[in-house]
Order: structure tokens, then sequence, then C-alpha cells
């Protein structure tokens, strides 16, 4: 095996024997020390960049920790998902493991999540602050990668910058839902720089460090399938392990067979990710059928999606967090256009690889990276997005940066116009990465952005509805609600906002309209049979609302509001035992569900296990002791267990919390009239 600086030289390359250093470099003793200095100076120079470039991640994306939580998907990913709000334990290192929750199988992001909850709860700046290191860490590691591969400190310093301060990561950071973007994003940068070990001194503990850190990154996100064949282009440039400007090297042949065969456990990896990646999603539902999205328009949008891709990298403006997709409005010229440029650019990269081998690479990664995302198997509704150029963006960066360094070789004031440029450059990026993450201050001013630079964007129109709706603008919510679906007639999530929205004005039979188109649309739907039962259990409907949780929970069985609302419908309908495994199964999936553990005490009060009542009462009041109608309950539970003065203590307390709480007042006042008539008999 080569030593590591024969990457970047035309000359023959040495091999380390582990005689002394005379011998391997051919240097006199005089100048061994010359070397040492400027090997030393090198390294501080490498660490003081590196230096800076931390500083410039955090100061650029530090204003972010003030953000709060993003309305679209953050639920899931952690402020209503119960197992993740529970912070780390075993339990839910077993959940982690085991659940296709959104649709995705990522335990290690699950298990990140939950270490944010356990250190910071649910205050957002805690979790926004963990993606800060993490991007830090990542971007660090890249250019510790690149440059112990090619050698280009400088070079290596410009992409890792131009790839962390990007406005397109704006998207992976900020949102603390894709998480998973800048976790594997880590991970994939550890393997780079495990693999420039393992191939400076190949040994089987090098490359079991690489194997596993490819396994953790698939354990983050799937989308990492393609490291393997990332790492055969870096084989190709700058490691030239294909017998590319290397004499000594076997024909290129032969060595191609060797190199994948030496992939051959990571394919595996690879391989196994995507067969538990694709099972997941179609049972998640989120892979969209043929019919909905037909291959064409799949194929049509791919081509587009990687020029317009190219095209934001260069000039990074009209970000917006969700991109509809176009179906069959794209034009054929577009089409055509994209798929001519995406030719021209490959054909170059080929035609020109032993010329310039790193646009080859750079190209060639773009490409491949982008395949799991690039919307041929078609995941979500979106015609592409920011977070997925994560990976592929740091190829184009190579091949630019490596590229604008080899053409201007011979510039009599290289440095100084390359200085120049690299730092407007990173101006330029600074400046708008800075109002991008601006747009991402709250759900309402990010969807509302989203809608100024799409069009026909029912998504946006939905989630700025849902941000209008909590904060209390229910007629704003009904407009932009009506304006998804005027865009989208078929959307059930905004069919079912709009039944909700009704149903909080008081409108309920308007509400169970809108109910039953969304499941006349989807028949499955959790959320339409979640809150449509809810409505129907408001009003004295509680069979019928029985049944549509029943059917929520086909599809979303670890719910626990949909359990507890069961468990009261089904009280209510006589059935004690049957609400009491409801509360249970609700408490075990989330043992901090206060409402949950109060309906379970008054199942057993009305079993007359008055004793377990108060214990459960008294647990909820231990997790929200303002909680009035915990205390009254207590009380009354303390009275039937013949602890009167207990009894009214608690009920004293309930007046304090809520002054006006009628049972309580009249609660007291029998016990006052009981005591006044023992006092007359007496």
């Amino acid at each position: 095996m080569t030593a590591r600086w024969a990457l970047t030289s035309s000359a023959k390359s040495t091999t380390i024997t582990g005689k002394a250093p005379v011998a391997v470099t051919g240097m006199s003793i005089r100048e061994i020390p010359a070397k040492m200095n400027s090997e030393n100076t090198r390294r501080l120079t490498g660490i003081a960049l590196g230096g800076m470039l931390a500083v410039l991640v955090v100061a650029v994306f530090g204003r972010a920790i003030r953000h709060g939580f993003i309305i679209f998907d953050d639920d899931i990913y952690v402020t209503a998902n119960h197992s993740v709000r529970a912070g780390l334990s075993l339990a839910g290192a077993k959940w982690a493991f085991t659940t296709c929750h959104g649709a995705n199988w990522h335990p290690l992001t699950w298990l990140s999540h939950m270490l944010d909850c356990q250190l910071f709860g649910l205050n957002p700046s805690g979790h926004h602050l963990s993606s800060v290191i993490l991007h830090v860490a990542s971007a660090l590691l890249l250019f510790v990668a690149l440059k112990r591969m090619t050698g280009g400190l400088w070079s290596s310093v410009t992409v890792a910058t131009l790839f962390a301060l990007h406005p397109l990561r704006v998207e992976s950071f900020v949102w603390v839902s894709e998480r998973k973007d800048i976790l594997s994003g880590l991970f994939w940068m550890l393997t780079l720089w495990a693999y420039s070990h393992y191939v400076e001194r190949p040994s089987r503990a090098r490359y079991a460090a690489v194997l596993t850190l490819f396994g953790l990154g698939l354990l983050s996100k799937p989308t990492l399938v393609t490291l393997p064949c990332a790492l055969l282009l870096l084989d190709y440039w700058p490691l030239r392990r294909w017998g590319v400007g290397n004499e000594d090297s076997p024909a290129p042949g032969r060595r191609g067979w060797h190199l994948l065969r030496e992939k051959a456990p990571l394919f595996v990896l690879a391989a196994a990710a995507c067969g538990v990646t694709v099972l997941t999603q179609y049972r998640g539902g989120a892979v969209r059928a043929i019919e909905t999205t037909p291959l064409l328009w799949r194929m049509n949008n791919a081509a587009v999606s990687y020029a317009i891709y190219v095209w934001k990298s260069l000039w990074p403006t009209r970000l917006a967090v969700f991109y509809p997709h176009p179906g069959p409005a794209l034009q054929t010229w577009q089409v055509l256009g994209a798929a001519l440029f995406l030719g021209c650019i490959s054909v170059l990269a080929v035609l020109s690889r032993r010329r310039f081998p790193y646009l080859f690479m750079g190209w060639f990664w773009y490409v491949g990276t982008l395949v799991p995302v690039i919307g041929i198997v078609q995941v979500g509704g979106q015609a592409m997005a920011d977070r997925y150029t994560y990976v592929p963006q740091i190829g184009l960066l190579i091949a630019a940066v490596w590229g604008v360094a080899e053409l201007t070789a011979n510039w009599r004031y290289r440095r100084a116009a390359l200085g120049i440029l690299a730092g407007a450059c990173m101006t330029l990026l600074t400046v708008l990465t800075w109002f991008q993450v601006a747009h991402w201050r709250s759900s309402a001013t990010l969807f509302e952005h989203a809608l100024r630079v799409t069009t026909n964007n029912a998504v946006a129109h939905n989630c700025l509805g849902a941000a209008l709706f909590k904060q209390g603008n229910v007629d704003g919510a009904i407009t932009h609600y009506g304006a998804a679906l005027r865009i989208k007639p078929d959307y059930v999530r905004a069919l079912v906002n709009l039944g909700i929205a009704f149903s909080a004005q008081g409108r309920g039979d308007k509400a169970t309209s809108f109910f039953e188109k969304a499941l006349d649309i989807d028949p499955s739907s959790p959320e339409a049979h979640y809150n449509f039962g809810v409505v129907l259990l408001s009003r004295g409907r509680d069979e019928e609302a029985a049944r549509h949780f029943i059917a929520s929970l086909v599809s979303r069985p670890d719910h626990a509001d949909t359990l507890n609302n069961l468990g009261v419908a089904l009280a209510r309908q006589g059935d004690i035992e049957g609400a009491i495994a409801r509360y249970q199964q609700a408490l075990t999936l989330d043992p901090g569900y206060t409402l949950a553990r109060i309906n379970f005490g008054n199942a057993l009060l009305d079993q007359g296990d008055f004793d377990e009542a108060i214990n459960q009462y008294t647990a909820s009041l231990r997790l929200d002791p303002n909680n009035a109608n915990a205390c009254y309950n207590l009380g009354v539970a303390l009275e039937k267990s013949g602890r009167l003065e207990e009894a009214a203590q608690k009920w004293t307390e309930t007046l304090e919390i809520d002054p006006e709480h009628a049972p309580a007042l009249a609660a007291i006042s029998r016990l006052a009239a009981t005591g006044a008539q023992q006092d007359s008999s007496n």
C-alpha cells in the first residue's frame, strides 16, 4: 500500500517499511528540521482553519437556538411522541428498534431525540443546540477527511466551509424532525475519515471501523446506502486506487474487481437497509401508488430536480420547506433541457476523467448519492427537498473547488484572486443562510414564506392553517384549509383540519361532514377516525365514537389519546373493565399522561376500588399539581373511604386552584350541611 503523500504526487510511490526517516524520504540530516517545522506549521494552520470554520457555523446557525418546534412533523418525531418524550430507557430503545413510526426505520435517530428529551425536555433550544454541535462536527470531519485523502489544505477547508454555510443546509439543521440528516451526515463523514485510515494501512480492525460507522449511519437514515459507491469514486480520485496516475498499480480491470470485492460487506449492509426501508415505507403509506404518481411524471420530475439542485447550489434563493410535485405540469422543453444538461455534463466528466479526475468523481458523487431521494420511488408528495442535498452537494463542491484551483494554476496573482473569490462566496452564503434561518422562526413565518416562493402549494396552506389554529385564529385557519382544498380537493389532512376547525366553533354537523368526506377518500385515515370520534363523543354518541376510535387504532395502535378516549366511550357504555384496559395501555405508552390517569382513577372509583383510585389521583397531582379535577376527584375518593376531613381539605385546595369549581363548592356545602345536621341531632 502506498504512503498517503503519494496520492497527490506524480512521482513513483514509496512504501513505508518502518526504517529511519532519512531512508524513507531521501532527505539529508539538515533538511529534517525544516521539514518538521513545515509540517508543524501546516498542522497548526489546519487547526486554526478548523476553529474558524466551527466559529462561523455557530455564528450563522446559532440564532436558530431561539426558534421553536415546527408543526410539520415535529409532533410526530418529538412533541407528541410519547415514547420519545419519555427520554432514554430500555423500553424506549426497544421501541426505537422495532417501530415503523413516521413510515421510517432509523432507530439511532429516535435514540438521539430521546437523549435530547432526557437532557432538555421539550425546550426546543436544547434540541437545536444538539443540531449545532452535530453540524459543526460533520463540517470539521469533512475537512479532515478531505485533507487526509487529497493533501489539499486550502481546497479541503473551502469545500467544508461552503458545505457547512450553504443555505441548503438550513432545512436539515433548523427542522428538528430532520435530525436524521445531520446525524447520518455525521456518520458519513466519520466513515470517510475511517476509510482514509484504512486505505493508508489496510487491516481488519480498520475495515471493521469503516463497516461499523457505515452501519451506524444506516441506523440514522437509510439513504446512506450509496456510500459504498461513493467510496469507489474516492478510490478513483483522490486515492487513485484504480490505477489512474500511479505507475505501479495493477491493471484497472483487475484492480476494479478487487475494489468491488473489498466493498462487498458494505453493499450487503446497504441492500439490507434498502429492503427494510422499502418495507417500512410501504407499510407506513409513505410510498405513493403508481396510479397516483405515474412513472413518466416521476422520471420527468427527477431530471428537472437534478438540474434545479445544481442551480440552487449556485444561487440558493426562493428556498421552501415544501415544493409541490408538478405531476403532468412540467413542460416538454423543461424536461428535455434538464436531460440535455445532465447528459452533457456526464459525457464531459467521462471524457475528461484522466485530465480532470475530480470532475468525474464529484459529478457522479452528486448524481449517485441523489438516486435514493430523487423521486423515482416517490415517497411523500414533494417534488424535491433542500434536505436531500446534504451529502450530494459535497460532490459538486469538490468538483468546483478543485476545478477552479487547477484552472487558475498559472495565474500571476492566483492566491490573492482565489482568496477574494472564496471570501466573496462565503460572505454571500453567510448572508443568505442568515436570512433563510429567520424564515424558520415559527411555523407561521415558515409557511408564509413557502407560499411566497412557490405556487399551488396545498401543503403550505394546510400547515399555515394549522399554525393559525394553534394561535387561536380559527377563521384564518379555515381560510387556508379552504385554499388547500381548492388546489387539491382530495387532500385528506386539509379535510380533517377543516372539520377540527368547525368543531372548535361549535359547528358539529359541518365538522362531521368533512370527516365523512375524508373517510370517503381514505377509509383508513387514523386522523379522520380519531377526530370524528372526538366530535361524536362530545355529542354523547358513545357507541359510534368507540367504533371510530377502534378504527383509528388499526393504523395507529400506539396513540395514547385515542386509547384514552376509547376508554371514556367504553366507560360511558358501562364497560368499566374495557375502559380500564384502555387507560392502562395509554399509561404504558405515556406514564405522564395526566388525563388518562384521572380517567383511570374514575373507573376504579366506579368499581369501588377506592384505595387504588386515591393512588391514581395522587399520582396525577404529582404530575400536575394545579389540576383542579384531579384534586376534586381525590376528595371524592377520600370521602368514599370515610376520610371526610382529608376530603374537605382536598376540596378546599380545589377551590384555591379554581375558585369557581362548581362540584367542589357543592361538595363543601353538602359536607357542611351534613355536619350541621349531626350537630343539631346531638
